[in-house]
């Protein structure tokens, strides 16, 4: 090979070392950056910043041993989830908060959430109407019995939180029909109706994009995503009494629990 071939193959090859040097050092800093995110994300959601404001750039990158430009690309992913906004002359500041859902405890929302406000119920839709067949299978009716329908639009401080889709087998259902669902959770009232406590529940937890209606009633960007918690709750004897389809603004809300390792 001709020497001026081989330093132009050389200098070919150096220059794609370089290109391939700097999308690393892009990359690993884009994931410090997720990685910083995420642990200031459970700071802000744990309440560790109670002025509201989150320390100077230069503090962060010394207490997370970050570089600053690592430490403003986790601010701005922050910020692109609508948790925290960067104010000149003020520094960043929380501006969402997220409420705690536990999913270890068979509880209501009302219940769950009851030291961070009121929850308020808006009824939507309300009557008997014939069970499609994975709901009559799921609550061991006959295909194409009447069930009791509930639609709910659930607000928390009076900002929507959930629209909640429910159905209840009808011989139990039929005595909701008078109840005030607007002040109480269909958890009590369901004791309430058959003199035995709820026992368990079967839960399934998703993120779905908002369809047109649910981003109307919830407020909510149309196909932005959605926590999705679908959930079979049975009497203490174990008859399935309750399935919901409960559709949570994501910016809103996050689900926790305490889980034991069992082999």
């Amino acid at each position: 090979m001709p020497p001026a071939d081989r330093i132009r193959e050389h200098s070919g090859q150096g220059a794609a070392t370089t290109v391939a040097a700097h999308r690393t050092r892009r990359r690993l800093r884009a994931d410090q950056a997720r990685q910083l995110a995420d642990l200031l994300r459970h700071q802000i959601l744990t309440g560790a910043f109670p002025d509201g404001a989150l320390p100077h750039e230069s503090t962060l990158a010394d207490d997370y041993r970050a570089t600053r430009n690592t430490v403003r690309q986790a601010l701005d992913l922050l910020r692109a989830e609508g948790l925290v906004d960067r104010l000149p002359g003020v520094g960043t500041v929380v501006v969402a908060r997220k409420y705690p859902h536990g999913l270890d405890r068979l509880m209501g929302l009302a219940e769950t959430l009851r030291e961070h406000g009121q929850v308020t119920n808006e009824v939507r839709t309300m009557g008997p109407a014939p069970a499609p067949t994975p709901v009559a299978e799921r609550l061991s009716v006959p295909p194409g019995a009447d069930v009791l329908y509930i639609e709910r639009l659930r607000r928390l401080n009076g900002l929507p939180l959930s629209l909640d889709l429910t159905y209840i087998p009808l011989d139990i259902g039929t005595a909701l029909l008078g109840a005030d669902l607007e002040n109480n959770d269909v958890f009590r009232l369901l004791e309430s109706i058959t003199g035995q406590p709820l026992g368990h529940a079967e839960i399934t937890l998703e993120a779905v994009n908002a369809d047109a209606h649910s981003a109307a009633v919830l407020q909510a960007p149309r196909g932005a995503a959605v926590l999705m918690l679908e959930r079979l709750t049975h009497l203490a004897d174990g008859r399935p009494v309750d399935l919901e389809f409960i559709r949570f603004r994501g910016d809103r809300i996050t689900m926790s629990g305490l889980l034991h390792r069992t082999l």
